[in-house]
């Protein structure tokens, strides 16, 4: 194990390991909804619930709540209640949230850009199992 200056061992962490709790968080970055959060937050900044909700079509009221709650869990988002009527709640990345926006939205602009080429091969493999 290796030592830092401190004394205080380094914990080094293997995803490919099954008891390695890096699994979940990959589990968690890596869904659609959080992976889309992420992008919407990082180049929108300061969101309210309402806001992503339109910005992320498609995501019913429960994931995108149950989205936020795990990425504000792992300290990739805060949350922020503003008292008022009615009480006003945003979202913003979290600067360790802002170090996932690169690799997520190079990912985005991956999917769109190479769909064509995806559903060329899920039409050939598809066409060659019938």
């Amino acid at each position: 194990m290796d030592m830092t200056t401190t004394d205080e061992p380094v914990v080094r962490f293997d995803a490919f390991a099954a008891s390695c709790p890096s699994r979940r968080l990959l589990d968690t970055i890596s869904n659609k909804w959080a992976s889309l959060t992420i992008v919407a937050l990082g180049l929108g900044g300061r969101m309210r619930y309402s806001e992503l909700s339109a910005r992320i079509e498609g995501v019913s009221q429960k994931m995108l709540t149950q989205t936020l709650r795990n990425l504000e869990r792992d300290g990739l988002l805060t949350r922020t209640v503003t008292p008022s009527v009615p009480v006003r709640v945003d979202y913003e990345l979290t600067p360790l949230g802002m170090s996932l926006l690169e690799p997520m939205h190079h990912l985005k602009e991956w999917a769109e850009a190479h769909m064509p080429e995806v559903d060329a091969a899920r039409t050939a493999y598809d066409d060659g199992r019938a």
